[in-house]
């Protein structure tokens, strides 16, 4: 499997705005993107402001091509207008999942 970990700060006052569209990811555009897994946001107990969020794809190349559908990228321009600053991505292979 492959995909990212990222942080990502949301504008103050608008980080349910942030789950909102992540439903709207996990509602409307999951079932049609090939090779897409899952999805997670996480609030930390340690909440300085900064959410961590993970994507699973069954591979590279599905992770690769999501990022260049044009669906995909107006999502994230949704999600981009309710951040600070563009998300820190850690992309890579995901060596055990279960």
């Amino acid at each position: 499997m492959y995909g990212t970990i990222f942080r990502m700060t949301p504008i103050p006052g608008k980080e349910q705005e942030v789950y909102a569209i992540f439903e709207e990811w996990g509602k409307d555009l999951q079932s049609n993107i090939e090779g897409a897994v899952a999805g997670y946001v996480m609030r930390p107990d340690t909440y300085t402001g900064v959410l961590i969020a993970v994507a699973m794809f069954e591979s590279k190349e599905s992770y690769e091509s999501n990022g260049k559908d044009p669906a995909q990228g107006e999502w994230f321009a949704k999600l981009r207008a309710v951040l600070q600053s563009d998300p820190y991505w850690e992309d890579g292979e995901y060596m055990v999942a279960r």
